[in-house]
């Protein structure tokens, strides 16, 4: 069975700044992975774990 992939994608005008900034205010609780693409290929991999301090 094939996993269902939710991917979320988007072009961003060019920044003044060398600086990306990732809000993950409202984002479920979970780990997310994040990939960084550059001509098609992907540069950099990371994951990261948001979780709600209780």
């Amino acid at each position: 069975m094939k996993q269902k992939d939710d991917c979320l994608k988007g072009t961003l005008d060019s920044f003044p700044e060398k600086q990306i900034y990732l809000n993950i205010n409202h984002l479920k609780d979970g780990s997310y992975v994040l990939k960084i693409i550059y001509k098609n290929k992907v540069i950099k991999k990371t994951r990261f774990n948001k979780n709600q301090g209780k």
